[in-house]
């Protein structure tokens, strides 16, 4: 059983609404399947033939073997989570994950938000309940992941910046892009900012106009579906 992974990225692609790299690890290419928003930060951070660290799920099944990558052990836990659940399959899972943070799908269930859940392809009304009942007493609501704390730290330390990026956020909303659109990308504006060597490499000037600009090309390029 393959849990955890390191290697090197050396593709990326998009099949409908699946999202794959290929990782060199000592010599053997492993084909993963990952959430959407780390496709989305993998294609526009141009970190091919970079490392990444990677928890996985792997299912066997006769005919193939199956690999789901996860930035955070969090998500990897959750997953396995959701497909102890009766009727539920591998890609609904994923589908879940692509939608919503694991955060936002934690207060979803904690909530009784069905009409959130069901919004997902594939997943019915009692689909919905047997979700929520299920994982209710799995959810921490005031849980805070790794990953947002290191945001939200950033952005305590550079209050200018911070303010800068709601300013983002609200410039966006009037520019029709839905909130689910922009929760996508204010993370990658914001992992791109905390990368020194992205910042020293490109000669950022870190203004509202530029991040604006950055801001609607990731939404641009997220629309279009184009994947290489």
């Amino acid at each position: 059983m393959i849990s955890w992974i390191n290697g090197q990225i050396i593709s990326s692609w998009q099949i409908t609404n699946k999202f794959f790299i290929l990782i060199n690890c000592r010599g053997l290419g492993y084909e993963i399947q990952i959430n959407e928003s780390l496709f989305i930060k993998i294609k526009n951070n141009s970190v091919a033939h970079k490392d990444i660290n990677l928890w996985l799920r792997h299912i066997k099944k006769e005919d193939s073997d199956l690999l789901f990558g996860f930035l955070l052990k969090d998500q990897r836990d959750f997953f396995n989570e959701i497909l102890n659940i009766k009727g539920i399959g591998s890609q609904i899972g994923m589908s879940l994950l692509n939608k919503f943070t694991l955060k936002n799908l934690m207060i979803a269930i904690e909530n009784n938000d069905k009409k959130s859940i069901s919004s997902i392809q594939g997943i019915g009304q009692k689909m919905t309940e047997r979700i929520i009942l299920e994982l209710k007493n799995k959810t921490d609501p005031n849980l805070t992941f790794k990953s947002e704390e290191k945001e939200n730290e950033f952005l305590k330390k550079n209050p200018k910046l911070n303010s800068l990026i709601q300013d983002i956020e609200m410039t966006l909303q009037s520019l029709n892009y839905s909130k689910k659109e922009i929760r996508k990308v204010i993370p990658i504006l914001i992992e791109n900012i905390r990368d020194e060597s992205y910042l020293k490499k490109d000669k950022i000037n870190i203004g509202f106009e530029h991040l604006l600009k950055v801001a609607i090309d990731l939404l641009s390029k997220n629309s279009s579906n184009i994947c290489q």
